[in-house]
């Protein structure tokens, strides 16, 4: 580690393939069913919405897939792999001893500013290898946006992009940015889909949500030629691309001779939690290690405390297979907070089996709090976290006072899965 507490990995570190947790969860995850007559759909049928190849690694049982070289150069261009650092400026300012440390790795280093285009930039690269010329996908704060916006512009794909009306209006920044890549970003519900067009005659002044972006999203794809659909989070495939974070992570921590004793990360539907925790959980599954993971969720957004582990649809107009999965309900309407990337209904099958086992601890956050968190992580390590993020930076700094309170040594690490730098709105009615 540098004097100012960072770890580095080289360009050849850099994970040659991804972690695949499905053989080692605690139970099956429940097959997709088709919601016309509730029995398991085929893969086949899969084919309609996704690439072949993440129909394959979605299904697989292989713990490790591997990463192709000309997808691994795209990883590359883009900045990985990440720093670990750790947050001495925040340590000093809460008065730690020096027996509790807390870490984070730098996801908000990405071109976008995110975690997201690790599986952006992977399922672009599929999708354009079978000869797919357009996807379409919904997004909420506009991280996973941008993000398929420029995995689509290096892969020489169009992009379709729905986002929610709320984070339309509050961040035409991130608008821009997608329409820099050559991208077409819609404010959902639109009037461009059957679906859009629906919630607009029931709610006229419907501020939006993932669950009806997902649905316009959906229905654009299966009405268009040589068009599939890409999700930035909840299915297996999405959160499998991820683990590069954990598995550079695991190298660096290796490197430090140190393991953590907590994980932590925000979550929507699971997807930068996932990345960063599922390489560190296989040791916890394997009876290896005793680390908690702590996933932190917005207080008006309960998915995993008051959620209900059921099958439901993944969007608000019931196009999508059911899934089962800790929900509010497809038709559950959040309250407009500001990270926008965490209002979703639904939770990934694979997190949702590991809560329900409890290997994965949820809590939530509210509103304030998570503001005040991120305001004083900026203030002391220089760096502004996303509204999302912020979750995770409030959970760490609560979790170190707590050791500090018990006179117990704690080794914290969490996502800092985005900036903020696009979210001075938010700040600025904040503050």
């Amino acid at each position: 580690m540098t004097a100012f507490g960072r770890v580095d990995l080289k360009a050849e570190q850099l994970p040659k393939k991804y972690y695949n947790i499905l053989p080692d969860l605690p139970e099956r995850i429940a097959p997709p069913l088709n919601p016309a007559n509730n029995e398991p759909l085929p893969k086949e049928a899969l084919e309609a919405l996704f690439p072949k190849e993440l129909i394959k690694q979605e299904v697989s049982e292989r713990r490790r897939i591997p990463i192709p070289e000309g997808l691994r150069e795209q990883l590359l261009h883009i900045g990985r792999p990440r720093p670990l650092c750790r947050a001495l400026h925040l340590e000093k300012a809460l008065g730690l001893p020096e027996g509790i440390k807390i870490y984070f790795k730098r996801e908000d280093l990405s071109p976008m500013g995110s975690h997201k285009p690790n599986t952006a930039i992977a399922q672009a690269y599929y999708a354009a290898k079978e000869g797919i010329e357009k996807y379409t996908t919904e997004t909420g704060a506009g991280q996973w946006g941008s993000a398929v916006a420029m995995a689509c512009a290096f892969n020489e794909m169009q992009a379709e992009i729905y986002m929610v009306a709320l984070s339309y209006e509050q961040k035409p920044s991130r608008r821009t940015l997608m329409e820099l890549f050559g991208a077409e970003c819609y404010s959902s519900p639109s009037t461009r889909t059957k679906s859009g067009r629906k919630i607009r005659r029931e709610q006229p002044h419907c501020t939006g949500s993932l669950g009806i972006a997902i649905s316009e999203a959906v229905e654009r794809a299966i009405e268009q030629e040589n068009t599939k659909y890409t999700l930035g989070s909840v299915l297996n495939h999405v959160l499998l691309h991820q683990t590069v974070i954990g598995l550079e992570a695991k190298k660096q921590f290796d490197f430090l001779g140190e393991t953590p004793s907590e994980i932590i990360g925000c979550v929507g539907g699971g997807s930068n939690f996932a990345g960063l925790a599922y390489p560190f959980l296989r040791d916890r599954l394997g009876g290896k290690s005793e680390c908690r993971f702590i996933a932190v969720e917005p207080e008006t957004v309960p998915t995993m405390t008051k959620g209900e582990y059921r099958y439901d649809f993944g969007d608000t107009a019931g196009l999508t297979p059911l899934l089962k999965m800790y929900t509010l309900g497809h038709e559950f309407k959040p309250a407009p907070i500001y990270a926008g990337g965490l209002r979703y209904h639904g939770l990934a099958p694979t997190l949702s089996v590991l809560v329900k086992h409890g290997f994965v601890e949820p809590i939530t956050k509210n509103e304030k709090e998570v503001f005040e968190a991120g305001k004083m992580f900026t203030k002391v390590e220089g760096i502004v976290p996303a509204p999302e993020t912020s979750h995770a930076v409030c959970a760490a700094i609560d979790s170190a006072l707590e050791a500090k309170r018990s006179g117990e040594e704690r080794t914290i690490l969490f996502n800092f899965s985005g900036h903020g730098l696009l979210d001075m709105t938010a700040y600025k009615n904040f503050i």
